[in-house]
């Protein structure tokens, strides 16, 4: 792990912004890159006067919503026809789909917010989105306010403890606990208000 997140260090260090940028985005796609191992060592390197670490969160925000991106598109132009044809082998009828579609046209700003936050999630939230051909503007601002909070949460904690790999790991997971505890709470606050105020 110590030699993982010194070569990270030196190699944010060489690409600077757009090494950020781009190892965010393969984050947010498919590509198993922890943000948990990009973002604090760019705040560590704020904190060293190597960069600024509001632009380093900027890169870090942006390059995800590029990857969900890469993942929306591949779900809009790729994911429906393929599953339509194949989707009985893995058990999702067209009725599924349908009811999916249906849940994201109506949840969809709430789930690609909360997706951004939670491991896994935030992968494949952009999937459903594509599926259901989400609106651009309110896809782009749910996908930034989720990536944004997590890539400054996880800079501010390099930027604070530095290169104690130990720590940050330890303070990335205490705050991913208090994201989920955070998620769940809004996620029961959510509910009881479309059940109060929402359309039936």
């Amino acid at each position: 792990m110590h030699a993982l997140l010194n070569w990270l260090v030196e190699t944010i260090g060489n690409l600077g912004y757009p090494g950020i940028f781009l190892l965010m985005a393969m984050e947010s796609s498919i590509f198993p890159v922890p943000s948990e191992l990009v973002m604090p060592p760019a705040g560590y390197l704020a904190q060293q006067g190597k960069m600024h670490i509001g632009l380093a969160i900027l890169a870090g925000t942006v390059g995800s919503l590029a990857g969900a991106y890469a993942n929306y598109f591949a779900a809009q132009y790729l994911g429906r026809p393929l599953l339509y044809r194949y989707g009985k082998y893995v058990l999702i009828s067209p009725e599924k789909l349908q009811r999916m579609e249906t849940f994201f046209q109506r949840h969809g700003e709430i789930s690609t917010f909360i997706g951004r936050l939670l491991p896994v999630i935030r992968h494949l939230i952009s999937i459903p989105a594509g599926l259901s051909g989400m609106n651009h503007l309110r896809f782009s601002l749910y996908t930034l306010a989720g990536a944004g909070i997590w890539c400054t949460i996880l800079a501010w904690i390099g930027y604070i403890i530095g290169e104690n790999q130990e720590l940050i790991m330890q303070y990335s997971h205490q705050a991913l606990l208090w994201v989920i505890i955070a998620s769940g709470a809004l996620i029961v606050g959510y509910i009881w208000w479309q059940r109060r105020y929402g359309k039936p």
